[in-house]
């Protein structure tokens, strides 16, 4: 690293020198010299001479001190210096830059995972190749962005990325995007993906999709470096800091994935922790999982809509018309000591909204995918309890069943502590036979059908886990809606009767409002939560306590 100061050049003729202005700057001079040579003995020998006999002065030696310990060999005293770096909220702009330019990987990805941290740590990332004006690329994305509706306006990343990979075909969904990520940072896809996502800063779906893939990228360590010099780190690190919780989560599951020094877990697509997003010291004492059901998500379900009337008038997927959610807010809150995971996965009502027939998976197949994600995921690490929502429920005890044949998986068994069910349809649902005058259920989907009543798997499925269940000792609590619920945004039907709703096994509760779409009365919604916190606390009392 090189300095350069430039002063005035002057004349070697001493007799022009004399005076006031001679003095000046010879003492100009001589403090240049001293602070070109005590930069040069930090920078050639990194740190290696004590710091006391640097002669500088006291607030600019405690930068240089933090970047020889982030630079350290103990892995504790690099963490140290970046928990330090991130509390400090009294330097000048040039100081953060000074760190910016001079800090290494690992502390960047420290400092985009701490809390506190100042973003004037992160530069601005590295200006974007230019296209050229003869590009068909660039012609082909414009005319496509142009005419696409708001509403599809994800499907461009999939054409964006096969642009990426220099390949003919634009159907690769986003979750299949880690097997050929390779191929994406060779072609540039991770500055085409950063054009995209400057390009479309007002709208969030289009991002959260281009972070989603950043995020599986991310999965491949040989990546790292790639994805830290095209600037994506900076990105995320003001993403983290957005009051969107999917704007937050997806860049906080990008950032988890990158950090290698505090984080040994992967999380895959669709596995997203809500609590800790940053780096704590705060020792995790268990995990608590949240898995939606039909038609659902990981974020979406675990929230309220303002009304009933903005259910029926609209869009389910606008993130502003929610509010809290609690997962993540009153139950990390209240339960500091947890790790709290929600994960996604793919619904649909009806095959005639299918992309592909080969997207139609079946109980059975989901529950190992998600199984294999969990715990690449570290669940079973660590006491857990699984929270499950409709077809969710199915999910979980599927999953654990399929945990139970496997040596591999049996952390994940020994230990899983409880489970709650939210109107989860054990002994099966109406729903692939409602009114075929609904048009969602003209064809109704795998899933669907997989939840009728006389769905010979589901029975299976049932009696298997009652009875392990019963072996294994688990604490269950079932909850059931007694009322009729909105499936999407025009039908609205009493999906799982309260009988379907009864393991066998467990307390159950009946609640006379759909608790998960419309926040009202506010009491009930209180008592839903009071009641799932009182049993994750009964339930890992010992846990906690250790």
């Amino acid at each position: 690293m090189k300095s350069y100061i430039y002063v005035h050049t002057v004349s070697l003729d001493k007799g022009e020198n004399h005076g006031i202005a001679w003095q000046a700057r010879k003492e100009l001079h001589k403090a240049v010299r001293k602070v070109l040579a005590t930069s040069a003995k930090i920078l050639r020998n990194p740190f290696a001479d004590p710091f006391s006999t640097v002669d500088i002065e006291d607030h600019e030696c405690a930068v240089w001190l933090l970047l020889r310990k982030s630079k350290s060999d103990d892995k504790t005293t690099r963490l140290e210096a970046v928990q330090e770096m991130s509390e400090a909220h009294h330097w000048h702009d040039y100081q953060y830059r000074l760190i910016a330019q001079a800090c290494d990987p690992k502390t960047l990805i420290g400092l985009a995972r701490s809390k506190e941290s100042d973003l004037r740590f992160f530069l601005l990332p590295p200006p974007l190749p230019s296209l050229k004006e003869d590009s068909s690329t660039e012609e082909e994305l414009r005319q496509l962005l142009a005419s696409l509706p708001q509403t599809e306006l994800d499907e461009c990343i999939q054409y964006f990325t096969s642009l990426a990979l220099s390949e003919s075909s634009q159907s690769l969904a986003a979750q299949k995007i880690s097997t050929h990520c390779d191929k994406i940072e060779a072609n540039g896809g991770l500055q085409l993906l950063q054009r995209l996502y400057r390009l479309h800063k007002d709208c969030p779906k289009v991002q959260r999709n281009i972070m989603r893939i950043i995020g599986n990228m991310a999965l491949n360590e040989h990546l790292h470096s790639s994805i830290v010099r095209s600037g994506w780190v900076s990105i995320m690190a003001e993403a983290m800091k957005s009051d969107r919780i999917m704007e937050a989560s997806h860049a906080a599951r990008i950032l988890a994935n990158l950090d290698r020094e505090t984080v040994q877990e992967k999380y895959q697509d669709g596995v997203y922790v809500l609590h800790p997003q940053y780096r704590t010291s705060q020792p995790i004492k268990a995990d608590v999982l949240f898995i939606h059901g039909l038609m659902g998500a990981a974020f979406k379900t675990w929230r309220q809509q303002d009304s009933e009337q903005a259910v029926i008038e609209k869009p389910m997927e606008e993130e502003d018309r929610y509010t809290t959610c609690w997962p993540k807010t009153w139950l990390a809150k209240d339960c500091p000591a947890l790790r709290i995971i929600s994960v996604e996965y793919d619904t649909t009502l009806s095959d005639w909204r299918a992309r592909c027939p080969m997207e139609r998976k079946s109980i059975a197949f989901r529950s190992n995918e998600l199984l294999r994600k969990l715990r690449a995921a570290g669940v079973g690490d660590r006491p857990v309890v699984w929270i499950s929502h409709s077809m969710g429920g199915l999910l979980v005890k599927k999953m654990l069943l399929e945990a139970s044949k496997k040596p591999e998986m049996s952390a994940v068994i020994n230990n899983t502590r409880g489970i709650i069910f939210y109107s989860v349809p054990h002994h099966g649902s109406h729903l692939a036979e409602y009114s075929v005058n609904i048009r969602y259920l003209l064809f109704p989907s795998l899933e669907v059908k997989e939840l009728s009543k006389d769905s010979p798997a589901l029975k299976t499925l049932q009696d298997d886990f009652l009875e392990f269940a019963k072996d294994q000792n688990f604490q269950v609590l079932n909850f059931v809606e007694t009322l009729p619920t909105y499936i999407g945004s025009m039908i609205k039907l009493h999906v799982v009767p309260v009988e379907s709703a009864d393991l066998g096994i467990g307390d159950l509760i009946p609640v006379d409002v759909n608790h998960l779409n419309i926040c009202k009365p506010k009491k009930k919604d209180a008592f839903l939560y009071q009641r799932t916190l009182q049993f994750i606390r009964e339930t890992l009392a010992k846990d906690l306590e250790n």
